[in-house]
């Protein structure tokens, strides 16, 4: 999530730094969802809408602690968080 007022150029960079990372580490980029602008749930850093994107990537440990590390020290993300999709099993037969 971004800070609200960044500017669209900002966010491409933001974004192109991410897709440069992960691939990089060797990775490989899944999807990208934008979300727009939303209204937060509470108030954060005296702000009341952010800026919401869903990143869907696989990449090795090293890749996703290099990608949080860069998102952490990125002024204008406002929050983060990395998930792992769910382990399905197999239907039984």
């Amino acid at each position: 999530m971004l800070h609200p007022e960044t500017a669209e150029e900002r966010q491409a960079e933001i974004q192109a730094r991410l897709r440069s990372t992960i691939e990089d580490g060797k990775g490989t980029i899944i999807g990208l969802d934008d979300w727009g602008r939303r209204k937060l749930a509470y108030e954060i850093k005296g702000q009341t809408e952010g800026l919401y994107s869903v990143h869907t990537f696989s990449a090795g440990p090293e890749t996703l602690a290099e990608v949080e590390r860069q998102l952490g020290i990125t002024d204008e993300v406002m929050r983060f968080m990395t998930t792992r999709p769910p382990v399905r099993s197999p239907k039984p037969e």
